[in-house]
């Protein structure tokens, strides 16, 4: 339904829905856009997600969405909202049901020049060590103890296994395991869907690409993150906790309708399923989010680590010569715990992060000490065939996000909509005559992400930057691209 309720703005990246629109809202909804991004945004219903969001109990600060907003469950895709650790709530439909979806980026000390004629077997060879689409089972099987390790270990139990290297944990938030998870809390209907498909990329938005280095803006943070020049080639992969992942949302969405009842809870939109924060239901959904990211951080390490051995294949030369070392991994999709100023002092919170990415900024805990001195990389991927992004976080967004900020292009139609104005051929075509190399799982890998189903990625970062709330680094470009 398109937006024509009041919206103020505050100034040329800000606008803000009053607390007054309805009875209900705690608090305001603010939205990062200019006036072109925001008459995109007023066509669909996510500007009356964010303010729903605001009616929730315990909400701290404002309910916010990213530039890259649009419509999703319950919660907009590119909002962000915390809630106090005490008094708030926790809900599935802020955090997404690929809970941990988030990208990886890998240096290289290799340039274009090295490998352009060898883009099409490098990324034949990654499709073939990396399975990909929807549903699609790995080389592994788990068994329910296995499960439970990487549950709890996360990318750590990977490199244990010896899928990586020991420094790629300093590199991911969290160091590739968060705290909390419980896999008692987990379902065996999660346990066997995940059981198959560690290492695997999956289908939708999902994807690992070989860039190139397009252009670089911030030469000091882009050293710092091992960029070092134009041309170098990187790679990026982004994918999340596949079956599993969404078999713990799905199961703990029954759990939160039932909570509404049991708290007397209410919410503007069913799809906001919550429950109290410090209840044994909020703290179970909790313990089980924390595992299905976890496995996560597992999936995109196995992934990483094949994509490793399918360069080492293709060009003769270990991993290490070629110097392909993690920059960083983000998570995109999850709730953290975490402390924060606000206007009533320190306070803990319950932060959930939709389709955004955190953004510290130096020397804040959390940031790997490699990054202390420059501030936390962020990723933001764009779609198929465009640019992606290498940011860097702020102090701004540590004050007014809560350390948070965009996540990507952000979608312009549906990927019903997408399917029927995009002919595959067509698509692949197009990506061709630039140069682009695509290998795909399905049809629909293709059709449903083209380029022209997002918005410009370009305008998204300079509505991040120009807010404050993220620095670009570098802008990299695509030179061949795996989908599921």
């Amino acid at each position: 339904m398109p937006w024509n309720g009041p919206l103020n703005r505050i100034d040329e990246f800000r606008f803000e829905i009053p607390q007054s629109y309805k009875s209900c809202m705690r608090t305001s909804a603010l939205i990062f856009a200019d006036d072109h991004m925001m008459e995109s945004i007023k066509r669909d219903n996510a500007a009356e997600q964010t303010t729903n969001v605001a009616c929730l109990p315990g909400i701290v600060g404002k309910s916010m969405a990213m530039p890259d907003i649009h419509w999703g469950y319950g919660f907009p895709i590119g909002g962000v909202a915390a809630f106090d650790s005490q008094d708030g709530i926790i809900s599935p439909g802020g955090i997404g049901f690929d809970i941990n979806c988030g990208v990886r980026l890998v240096r290289t000390d290799l340039k274009f020049q090295d490998i352009k004629d060898k883009i099409v077997p490098l990324i034949d060879t990654v499709f073939g060590n990396v399975p990909s689409g929807v549903g699609e089972s790995g080389k592994l099987r788990l068994s329910s103890a296995e499960m439970s390790e990487v549950l709890s270990k996360g990318a750590k139990w990977a490199v244990q296994k010896g899928y990586g290297w020991q420094e790629d944990l300093a590199r991911s938030e969290e160091n590739g395991s968060m705290h909390g998870g419980d896999p008692g809390k987990v379902s065996q209907k999660a346990i066997q869907r995940g059981s198959s498909q560690l290492g695997t990329l999956g289908g939708g938005n999902h994807f690992l690409e070989i860039q190139k280095v397009d252009k670089i803006i911030d030469p000091v943070a882009a050293k710092a993150f091992g960029i070092d020049a134009e041309d170098q080639i990187m790679v990026s992969i982004h994918t999340g906790s596949r079956g599993c992942g969404h078999q713990i949302a799905t199961d703990y969405l029954k759990v939160m309708e039932n909570s509404l009842r049991k708290y007397d809870l209410h919410v503007e939109d069913r799809q906001l399923a919550c429950a109290p924060v410090s209840s044994q239901e909020g703290q179970d959904y909790f313990s089980a989010m924390v595992c299905a990211a976890n496995y996560a951080w597992a999936n995109r390490q196995l992934v990483l680590h094949w994509t490793r051995e399918s360069f080492e294949k293709v060009l003769g030369t270990t991993a290490k010569d070629l110097g392909m070392e993690m920059v960083y991994d983000v998570a995109h999709n999850i709730c953290k715990v975490e402390t924060h100023k606000t206007d009533s002092g320190a306070r803990k919170v319950y932060v959930h992060r939709k389709g955004a990415t955190r953004a510290f900024p130096k020397g804040a805990d959390g940031v790997p000490d490699r990054y202390s001195s420059v501030g936390q990389p962020v990723l933001i991927p764009g779609d198929m065939g465009t640019a992606s992004y290498v940011l860097v976080g702020t102090e701004r967004a540590m004050s007014e996000t809560f350390g948070s900020t965009c996540h990507g292009a952000g979608r312009l139609m549906s990927r019903e909509a997408a399917t029927r104005k995009f002919e595959k051929n067509q698509v692949l075509r197009s990506l061709s005559d630039r140069g682009i190399y695509v290998k795909a799982a399905t049809k629909e890998g293709i059709v449903e992400e083209a380029p022209g189903a997002y918005k410009n990625i370009d305008e998204v970062v300079r509505i991040a930057d120009g807010a404050g709330i993220s620095r670009p680094v570098a802008r990299l470009v695509p030179l061949g691209v795996m989908k599921g």
